[in-house]
């Protein structure tokens, strides 16, 4: 039973080391705080890649998880958005400087002295932050979102990382009915940039290394398939887009069957996260066809509420798999050995 300033959760003491139930500190419980139980929380990539340190830097115990969706069971002085019993959210961002010009205009997730991740860093009190593979979550409210009626918790919890990842560099680069949206890859983003690109009213091509999710692509939405090393089929592609989101980038990125899929003054958004850097990126391409090539960085709290919102009116829903929390483990391995279509959900009785 944890005590009234620690919490148990699922950490990892080292790399290569099990996950562990154990006992954790909480950050002080402070006037601008809430506190949830957590029902559940969405497994990400991110997660993976933190508890086995394949990013580096890892700072162990590690608790991950940054897709939170729980019950709220005390609040601060300060804190009137929210009252006990409210059902809400907490996604990959816990805090940020709080008065930069990014965070005094709804851009915190981009803050210029840096963002406080959800797991594996600090809180400004210098407590280490935790994730979500826990019994329960401390913080401050700024970065605290109601989950709105039309969303049950474990449905909304994939929309914390993965969802805002995909729904807001479509949204702020103007996809918009009439669109063409191309989407590299099939998979935890993927899957959710096909249908928020629908819900927006674009016409979808999916660009895939097989035909293995042709099926799974046709039932999300998309209007077209592309097996992204048939050489003819990509020609086809030419002058086709108005923009593409890339969702996984692997050695060996074609970027000229990409960028002239493009029409001039197309946007290619870099929604994954790179472990190689963006070479061979041709730049007369860009130049005389005025091609944009940008990146994202998950959403800021006002974006992740309008996208909660946005959900609920077009009906929006990941394909998702829950595990009871007590197999976070197996959950974890499942991930690494490829088995989501397309995320996972830990549920906490």
């Amino acid at each position: 039973m944890s005590s009234e300033n620690t919490f148990h959760g699922w950490a990892c003491s080292g790399k290569d080391q099990p996950l562990e139930w154990r006992e954790l500190p909480l950050k002080k419980f402070e006037d601008d705080d809430l506190e949830i139980r957590v029902t559940h929380c969405g497994i990400c990539g991110s997660d993976i890649y933190a508890l086995d340190n394949l990013w580096g830097g890892t700072d162990y115990p590690c608790c991950v998880g940054h897709e939170i969706a729980g019950v709220v069971t005390k609040i601060g002085y300060n804190v009137t958005e929210f009252s006990v019993g409210d059902r809400v959210g907490i996604g990959a961002q816990c805090d940020s400087c709080g008065d930069c010009d990014e965070c005094n205009n709804d851009k915190e997730n981009i803050c210029r002295k840096g963002v406080t991740t959800t797991f594996g860093s600090h809180w400004k009190c210098g407590t280490k932050t935790y994730g979500g593979y826990a019994d329960k979550w401390r913080g401050n409210k700024r970065f605290v979102f109601k989950i709105p009626d039309g969303l049950s918790n474990e449905e909304a919890a994939s929309f914390f990382c993965a969802g805002v990842t995909t729904y807001w560099p479509l949204k702020n680069h103007g996809v918009t009915k009439g669109s063409h949206v191309g989407v590299i890859a099939v998979g935890g983003l993927g899957h959710f940039a096909i249908l928020w690109a629908k819900a927006f009213g674009a016409h979808v091509t999916v660009f895939s290394s097989s035909e293995r999710k042709r099926e799974d692509a046709k039932q999300l939405g998309a209007d077209n398939f592309v097996v992204s090393k048939d050489k003819e089929a990509m020609k086809a592609q030419v002058n086709t887009l108005s923009h593409i989101i890339c969702t996984s980038y692997n050695e060996g990125f074609d970027w000229i069957d990409y960028l002239y899929a493009l029409v001039p003054n197309g946007v290619f958004i870099m929604a994954a996260v790179p472990d190689l850097p963006l070479s061979n990126i041709p730049g007369r391409v860009l130049v005389f066809r005025q091609i944009s090539v940008v990146g994202t960085a998950i959403g800021s709290p006002k974006t992740i509420r309008e996208m909660l919102e946005f959900a609920v009116a077009t009906g929006v829903r990941p394909w998702y798999k829950k595990y009871p929390m007590e197999k976070a483990s197996e959950a974890v391995q499942a991930v690494r050995d490829g088995k989501p279509r397309y995320r996972f959900v830990l549920e906490q009785n």
